[in-house]
């Protein structure tokens, strides 16, 4: 039982490092705020969505319990309910050390995947398996994507038509003194260019203009914000489960203190090892403004909560990925090579959450 209870808290702190951070990655990415103000944000809203998951999510508790992938009496086997959650918890902490946004999904999937086959063999239902999990898991980074460019399409053109400008700037400093490369045609050119002193961090792009009396930037921000929380809140209502699922091997323990449990794991990771994948996330996949961000915190948020809602068991990192990518596409600033890293590291997790999961199956089996 205590053996069960402790690999499923090292699973969620696990998926804490390595997702707490990316319902806030546009916070941070657009310049909206500093790594720590959006740290702590995403703590918050993730441990609510936590909380209120064990009301709202019982299809994904049920799935990730491994129901109807292998027989009922295998998941009464505390063996079983370990390898998953040691084979998929070290797969996502190694992600997170080299800084690769991974799915946990993927890795819980591939663990079930890899200790159902060693224990049941022909036995597991492949089925359940394409039907329930790699469908959702495969379409889900593609509609993230086409959602995140057509929404951003519309909201710039209801900007445009509203009069809202964006207002750039042009940070003078002494690394980069680039007075020094423009003419005074260039001045004259641009009616929104602004000159000022500082770091290029403290000169973002900013929005002139008002939306129902209050300040374009102001609303936006705040707009954002909530976006970032919703994300956050929809990450923990759809992860918290899959967690929690596990611990339905342990019949004497009230799921609710469960999910208690692993609510508290999850935050832990997230505010101890979430730096890497965070800067991944927030600076290496594409450039963004305010606007963007929250563009894509928007579809992120939308798709995931629904998928919870619905049972679905969707990833959030597939997700939020794919509505970066479809930003960066549209404005020309993705980064493919991050890109692909990313994508071949989502190839690995599955395999290699398998094999782990087999061979601690077989250790524990055997010892």
């Amino acid at each position: 039982m205590y053996l069960i209870f402790i690999a499923a808290l090292f699973l969620a702190y696990s998926n804490g490092a390595n997702d707490n951070f990316k319902g806030v990655a546009t916070l941070f990415g657009s310049g909206t705020t500093g790594f720590k103000n959006a740290l702590n944000w995403a703590t918050i809203t993730t441990a609510a969505g936590s909380l209120v998951s064990i009301l709202f999510a019982s299809a994904l508790i049920k799935n990730f319990s491994g129901k109807g992938l292998v027989p009922d009496t295998l998941l009464a086997t505390p063996a079983f309910a370990i390898s998953v959650a040691l084979g998929a918890a070290f797969t996502i902490i190694i992600a997170t050390k080299i800084g690769m946004p991974v799915s946990t999904t993927h890795g819980i999937v591939g663990a079930l995947t890899g200790a159902g086959l060693i224990a049941v063999g022909t036995g597991f239902n492949f089925a359940k398996l394409g039907a329930t999990f790699f469908l959702p898991l495969i379409a889900s980074p593609f509609i993230a994507a086409l959602l995140s460019m057509l929404f951003y399409y519309v909201f710039t053109t209801v900007r445009k038509q509203s009069g809202i400008k964006k207002d750039s700037c042009i940070c003078v400093t002494e690394e980069q003194p680039v007075l020094a490369a423009l003419n005074q045609s260039a001045f004259e050119a641009s009616t929104t260019l602004k000159m000022q002193t500082g770091t290029s961090a403290s000169c973002t792009e900013q929005y002139a203009g008002t939306i129902v009396g209050l300040s374009a930037q102001k609303f936006l921000d705040t707009a954002h914000y909530i976006s970032a929380g919703a994300m956050g809140f929809a990450r923990g209502l759809n992860d918290t489960p899959k967690m929690v699922g596990l611990l339905l091997i342990v019949q004497s323990l009230d799921i609710r203190l469960g999910a208690i449990a692993i609510s508290v794991a999850i935050a832990c990771g997230g505010l101890f090892n979430a730096k890497k994948v965070g800067e991944t996330m927030s600076k290496k996949i594409t450039e963004m403004n305010s606007g963007q961000g929250f563009t894509a915190n928007f579809i992120t948020a939308a798709l995931v909560s629904t998928a919870s809602i619905n049972g679905l068991p969707v990833s959030t990192t597939h997700v939020s990925v794919g509505s970066l990518f479809g930003i960066g596409t549209i404005t020309k600033k993705a980064n493919i090579k991050v890109i692909s890293g990313i994508l071949l590291s989502w190839l690995l997790t599955l395999p290699v959450a398998a094999l782990l999961s087999a061979a601690i199956f077989i250790s524990i089996k055997n010892s």
